[in-house]
């Protein structure tokens, strides 16, 4: 971390450690809300070492709420009553915005997004060329990678506390399937394509059934990876139930389109085929 956001991290933590309205610095927090708006600092990045949470910029999105009276928003037709201004300059930003998508302030679109009528909510990051399609939503401070396809109706979850939790990740290239749920910080891996319907949280396995042996995994789906909905038996007093579960059927080759793939193994097991919007 440079010197500059060293000090504007020490200045945020020192107004999220106080309880005094008063005490808070209040520029400190408008500033770190501005860098995340235009992407000069991230939620989360990536590292050689893996993915890390930058906490104090979380730290500044929730005093943001704090620092913010409601206010009334107009834009053409409609009228919004929030403490948070909507995103603008789309423009000179290259992001096509079909209405009515909207994406608040602190929120970042690379080049190259398109927002179909959708909602991208503050400390999220979205790539270049990817796609958030018809009514999905990108949840506070969700990481979206380069060349992702969020099909209609996605919900990504916001992780906004604790603070030193990682949000939900969708990495580079990842096609996500109509009506997809991807919650408590899971993370999906590049290229990795999710059925239609999935629903994965931080405690729902994800299950790699393409060996003699099951593989689970939990919190992440690896790159490439294709998958599906699934359960899995489980013993109750009452009796045997089954739980939700992502199974993963089959792997991306390396020069295959995602919804190419995901059609043909979704053909041989003889279920239905993405919906993309």
């Amino acid at each position: 971390m440079n010197r500059r956001f060293e000090d504007l991290a020490a200045r945020i933590d020192a107004s999220y450690a106080t309880t005094d309205a008063g005490d808070m610095d209040a520029d400190a927090v408008d500033e770190t809300i501005g860098l995340l708006d235009r992407g000069e600092v991230r939620v989360a990045e990536p590292t050689d070492a893996g993915w890390i949470v930058n906490g104090w910029a979380k730290r500044a999105v929730l005093l943001y709420f704090r620092v913010r009276g409601l206010e009334t928003i107009e834009s053409g037709p409609f009228e919004y009553h929030d403490k948070l201004p909507l995103k603008h300059g789309y423009v000179g930003a290259g992001v096509r915005v079909v209405p009515p998508a909207v994406a608040r302030y602190g929120a970042y679109l690379s080049p190259g997004v398109i927002l179909m009528p959708s909602y991208v909510n503050i400390g999220a990051w979205v790539g270049p060329g990817t796609m958030v399609d018809t009514w999905a939503t990108v949840g506070s401070c969700a990481q979206i990678g380069a060349n992702v396809h969020l099909s209609g109706g996605v919900g990504i979850g916001g992780v906004l506390e604790p603070v030193q939790a990682a949000p939900v990740i969708v990495e580079d290239g990842a096609f996500i399937g109509s009506r997809v749920v991807l919650v408590e910080g899971v993370r999906v891996g590049r290229e990795a394509v999710i059925a239609p319907g999935v629903v994965l949280t931080g405690s729902v396995p994800v299950i790699d059934v393409t060996g003699d042996e099951p593989v689970e995994h939990r919190g992440s789906v690896p790159p490439r990876a294709v998958v599906i909905p699934g359960s899995r038996e489980r013993a109750f007093p009452a009796g045997r139930y089954g739980l939700p579960c992502g199974l993963i059927i089959g792997y991306r080759d390396a020069d295959t389109g995602s919804k190419l793939v995901l059609n043909d193994v979704l053909r041989e097991f003889g279920l239905p085929g993405p919906v993309a919007g």
